[in-house]
């Protein structure tokens, strides 16, 4: 069992929250999590890398000179790989780098990536986070309040918020996401991750049915 503290705005202990991060995921599986964050890291891949072989480059074809008798190397065709202006010997393509594991796999390693950031007290939990208006500043006052500010950082939400959103954009090595919409790769690429209380009883109460049926 964990015990983390609730804080507010300004950075006061409000309560505690207590966790079991069995109830998330019954035990934390590195490969899997490494597994699942390669497939997006891959999925992120443009695949648009492009070389040219011999046969696309330009030049001639013909034999640069005679095979014997010149005291030079045996030379063929000017767009030899060895040749400066040749084409590539293992041309590049454009190629699609994309692929899917099992969907349980992949929601089960998000589940691990919270509970993992859990028992590491490497999670920051806030009572609420709501503007009346898109407000940088505050959300910049809130984390230094939180002393949390100048790291990469994911704040999750409990819903879409467009203010919410707004006030984090500008935030360099901030991100905001719904909590519905985590996925491993952007639990585990910060250094740390914010949550509203109501996000996290959203998602122990998400994992708790996915582990139940």
């Amino acid at each position: 069992m964990v015990s983390l503290t609730v804080y507010d705005r300004t950075g006061a202990e409000v309560e505690s929250y207590d966790i079991d991060p069995a109830e998330l995921a019954p035990r934390i599986n590195k490969q899997l999590m490494h597994d699942v964050v390669v497939m997006y890291q891959s999925n992120l891949r443009q695949g648009s890398a492009s070389n040219k072989s011999r046969s696309e480059v330009c030049g001639s074809t013909q034999k640069m000179y005679r095979q014997k008798g010149t005291g030079n190397a045996r030379a063929g065709s000017r767009r030899s790989n060895v040749r400066r202006g040749g084409g590539r010997a293992f041309a590049k393509k454009p190629r699609d780098w994309s692929y899917r594991l099992p969907k349980k796999a992949v929601r089960l390693a998000t589940r691990m990536a919270v509970a993992s950031r859990i028992a590491d007290q490497e999670i920051t939990l806030i009572d609420d986070l709501a503007f009346e208006a898109p407000r940088t500043k505050d959300m910049v006052s809130i984390l230094k309040a939180l002393k949390i500010d100048g790291q990469s950082l994911l704040v999750a939400i409990d819903g879409y918020n467009l203010n919410v959103y707004k006030s984090i954009r500008n935030l360099q090595g901030v991100a905001v996401l719904p909590v519905s919409d985590l996925n491993a790769l952007d639990v585990l690429r910060p250094k740390r991750l914010l949550m509203t209380k109501a996000a996290l009883e959203a998602f122990r109460s998400n994992a708790t049915a996915k582990q139940a049926s």
